[in-house]
């Protein structure tokens, strides 16, 4: 076959650009590579670098020599010790590797030089353009700060995410037995340790902590040093500060000064023939795993997409499709990892067991299922550590361990997430909801919310939304409502809400959020500000509006309690009106209404005051929150938690954390479970002083992400929305699937010979693998292709 590029330059001489320039030259020794390295081939920083067994599985088989190279060299290691609060917990069946990075570099650089290919060390490259006028193809594997990557920014289109904590790579001579968390409360707030062997004599030992703890520490003393020199003073003073961790072992230093986390990301790798690998293509955090790993894994692959292409642009295309997925994958799991080092000092308070699990599942690649895996008597102190906090017995799983929501005692923590169904007539829902919330309630779930309901025909989203305006529509829920109560041990709550600028709209199939080609009713928001492109201006509220509205929300309310609603939950997410108040992108107003976050609070505030004293003091009223905008300019999680404070002090008994939805401009990050982080630091920095529950809702699919948000206390109860549309038993078939058999998860009679688990089917066409691709080459075959099914493990 004939190869895309024969002449190649590879700007950078760290182990991605090595890597590929060694494989490259063994797929044909013909081609013409040459690397430049600005730096000495002796000089490297950092200490050693960290690769999981699947990563490793992949380097041995594209080169075998150079994999058992390594391999006489690793340090291996199975456990984790995390230090906190004085105890230590290990945690077994990790399965990591790590080397040195000077020992790696210099197997890289002998692999290169027998292999024929010209390393340039100590030479900055030629320009970018000259390169790729002179080579069929220009590899940027320089660096976060790239110049390659800097030529096309245009195209790149790269952001640059400084983040918030400080750290200092360091090493050390205590050879450590496992990787190492070192949790140490200080006087200036909480510092961490990342510690791993990676060789017979020594140890990487990172110091991490908030910008904040850094500076009250008096870590900022405003000197620059020169490249290559590290701080020494630092160096020292943290030498001394953990001692008792180093037990008498000496510290070293090699280019160690302090720095942030900077998360690269490109919209775009590739650029005719000029590609990006490694670090200046992405970043991951270091708490994760190792920025090599990923650079080497992105050389494995570009190799072979190289050789099984004719022409450079279709293998570069094929590169950036088969990599993109899987780091983009990584990445988020680095955001949620670095996110939580940054908050650290809100688990301070945690009880140890907990907080170890947290810290453990923190990147929501390992989970509970996956610990119980690796090591169940740990899984089961978690499990003992929960039930003691609750009061509860430990012989059920989190999530079907009952829970007091106010006056209300819920069978289970599972919540069917409200979800509109835009099939009302005039706001009476019919048997379509009585089939679609009594399914749902017969299927496990601890509590069933209706979708919004709306206060006014004014109020709606679409001309199928429910209502709550008028008796035919309060006696209608009330028959749901009995049904639920009759025939399932599940409760029902009611959610109520005004759509405000996003009203008169089509039914979401017929065009979500476009306006009614006729028969439109006015929308109105706290300012005249559009909800987005083609979207109505709305009517700006004055006094007499306000009043009326509130005035709906109570007799909306009233009629609720009147249909035998066991919950309320005011809606103030998704940009609806009481949302858009909150917002700064939606309210402009000038008035006691709007400006500062308590003015934006006011009239949510008023309205939720006065439902709570229509709504039976008995029964539970919670709010759903936006707790991110997503947008430049809009509310974030600190105001969320300030919004969370608020109501919680006016008498909220639960927060129910969503985000966004506010405008059409949002960008959100979606993920597994991606909203969780936003309700972990509200329990945390606004629930926990009142005990006041917290929700976690969005694109938790599992069984194993509930319990493992339950577990690490980053929520109360779990909210499931479109899981529970595919199947609307899911409660009860998770609870089949854990063999429970509990009345927090009990079967309806008339289902209960379909109850036990049916036999498992055969697995192995989608067991997890590697899919290795052999490609010929001249002399030998060399197996290039690392296509993980799954995203490798983390350590975090």
């Amino acid at each position: 076959m004939k190869i895309a590029a024969k002449r190649i330059a590879v700007v950078g001489g760290g182990p991605g650009g090595l890597y590929l320039a060694a494989l490259m030259k063994q797929l044909d020794p013909a081609h013409d590579i040459t690397v430049w390295e600005r730096d000495a081939a002796d000089v490297t920083f950092g200490f050693g670098v960290v690769f999981s067994d699947e990563t490793l599985g992949g380097i041995e088989n594209a080169d075998p020599e150079f994999a058992a190279a390594m391999a006489h060299r690793f340090a291996r290691w199975t456990d984790i010790d995390i230090h906190y609060r004085g105890e230590t917990h290990t945690i077994g069946g990790q399965g990591f590797a790590a080397m040195g990075r000077k020992d790696l570099l210099g197997l890289l650089q002998r692999r290169c030089r027998d292999l024929g290919v010209v390393v340039h060390f100590s030479t900055p490259a030629p320009g970018t353009a000259q390169l790729r006028a002179s080579y069929d193809l220009v590899v940027g594997a320089d660096g976060v700060n790239s110049p390659v990557r800097q030529s096309s920014p245009g195209v790149f289109r790269p952001s640059l995410d400084r983040r918030h904590n400080r750290y200092m790579w360091l090493g050390t001579d205590l050879v450590f037995e496992a990787f190492q968390f070192f949790v140490k409360d200080t006087e200036w707030g909480t510092m961490q340790v990342h510690g791993y062997p990676y060789s017979a004599n020594g140890s990487t030992f990172i110091v991490e902590m908030h910008e904040d703890v850094w500076r009250r520490a008096g870590f900022d003393t405003g000197e620059e040093f020169p490249p290559g020199a590290s701080d020494d003073r630092a160096v020292e003073r943290l030498r001394a500060l953990f001692a008792d961790e180093l037990a008498g072992h000496r510290v070293f230093a090699n280019n160690s000064k302090w720095l942030s986390f900077t998360t690269v990301r490109n919209e775009c790798w590739h650029d005719g023939n000029l590609v990006l690998v490694g670090d200046a293509a992405h970043t991951a955090h270091f708490s994760i795993g190792s920025g090599t790993k990923l650079a080497m894994e992105d050389s494995l692959a570009l190799a072979a997409c190289l050789h099984e292409h004719h022409d450079v642009e279709t293998a570069l295309t094929a590169y950036e499709a088969e990599r993109r997925p899987v780091v983009e994958s990584t990445q988020r799991a680095a955001q949620a990892s670095l996110e939580w080092f940054e908050n650290i000092g809100m688990y301070a308070g945690q009880e140890p067991t907990r907080f170890c699990f947290n810290l453990l599942t923190r990147s929501r690649r390992i989970t509970y299922d996956n610990l119980r895996t690796r090591d169940p008597e740990f899984a089961d102190r978690v499990d003992a550590a929960f039930a003691a906090s609750q009061g509860l017995p430990s012989s059920a799983p989190a999530m079907f361990q009952p829970f007091r929501l106010g006056r209300l005692e819920l069978k289970n923590r599972v919540i069917v997430s409200p979800m509109d169904m835009y099939s009302a007539v005039d706001g009476v829902p019919g048997d379509f909801h009585l089939v679609h919330l009594g399914s749902k309630a017969m299927g496990g779930a601890g509590l069933v919310m209706t979708e919004m309901v709306c206060v006014s025909p004014e109020g709606r989203i679409t001309p199928g939304c429910t209502g709550l305006w008028t008796d035919e529509q309060r006696d209608s829920w009330a028959r749901i409502v009995a049904f639920v109560h009759e025939r399932s041990t599940a409760r029902i709550g009611l959610q109520l809400g005004h759509s405000g600028r996003k009203g008169s709209t089509r039914l979401m199939w017929e065009g979500m959020d476009a306006p009614l080609p006729d028969g439109n009713w006015e929308t109105i928001g706290p300012s005249p500000l559009p909800y987005g492109p083609g979207s109505p201006v709305p009517r700006e509220l004055g006094r007499a509006d306000l009043d009326r509205i509130t005035a709906e929300f109570v007799a909306a309310a009233r009629r609720g309690a009147e249909a035998g609603f066991d919950l309320l939950e005011l809606h103030c997410a998704h940009g609806y009106l009481l949302s858009s108040f909150l917002s700064p992108i939606a309210n402009r107003r000038a008035d006691e209404y709007g400006g500062s976050l308590t003015n934006r609070l006011r009239y949510p505030l008023e309205v939720f005051d006065a439902v709570r004293a229509a709504w039976p003091a008995e029964r539970p009223m919670i709010v759903r929150i936006s707790a991110t905008d997503w947008t430049d300019g809009g509310n974030t999680e600190h105001d969320a938690v300030e919004i969370a404070r608020a109501f919680i002090a006016h008498g909220a008994d639960a927060i129910d954390v969503s985000s966004g939805q506010v405008t059409a401009d949002e960008r959100p990050a979606y993920g597994r479970s991606y909203q969780t982080p936003l309700a972990d630091r509200i329990r945390h920095e606004a629930a926990a002083a009142t005990g006041t529950a917290v929700i976690a809702v969005g694109a938790i699919a599992s069984y194993d992400d509930v319990n493992s948000i339950l577990l690490a206390g980053r929520a109360d109860l779990c909210a499931i929305g479109r899981t529970h549309l595919y199947d609307p038993h899911w409660t009860l078939h998770a609870a089949a699937e854990q063999d429970y058999r509990g009345t927090a998860a009990q079967w309806p009679v008339q289902f209960q010979a379909g109850s036990r688990k049916p036999p498992a089917a055969r697995t192995d066409a989608v067991r997890p693998r590697l899919s290795l691709l052999r490609v010929d080459a001249p002399d030998r075959d060399v197996h290039l292709r690392w296509t993980p099914h799954r995203a490798p493990a983390a350590l975090g």
